[in-house]
């Protein structure tokens, strides 16, 4: 399994992952409030956070686990938790 990954909002703290996102942007939530989630972009200097809609992480997140499942990723049970953890 890949290990955890996580990254320091400016404002809001730690942030962790929480499903691979399209087009190489990411979704982060909270570290501790698990309310706000971002689209993130790592670029080459830099790294472009963008508040999202809750729903918007849900249903992206939802994306990442039916891709796992068809892909037979080693990563699911990693998805699943983190799905189960941040959204029900």
């Amino acid at each position: 399994m890949s290990s955890e990954h996580y990254l320091n909002h400016p404002t809001f703290g730690m942030l962790y992952q929480v499903s691979p996102g399209n087009d190489g942007r990411d979704i982060y939530a909270t570290l501790y409030a698990q309310k706000m989630f971002f689209s993130v972009e790592i670029r080459q200097r830099e790294v472009l956070f963008e508040v999202i809609p809750y729903l918007d992480a849900r249903n992206q997140a939802e994306l990442n686990l039916q891709r796992a499942r068809r892909t037979g990723s080693e990563d699911l049970p990693k998805w699943e938790n983190l799905f189960t953890q941040t959204f029900i």
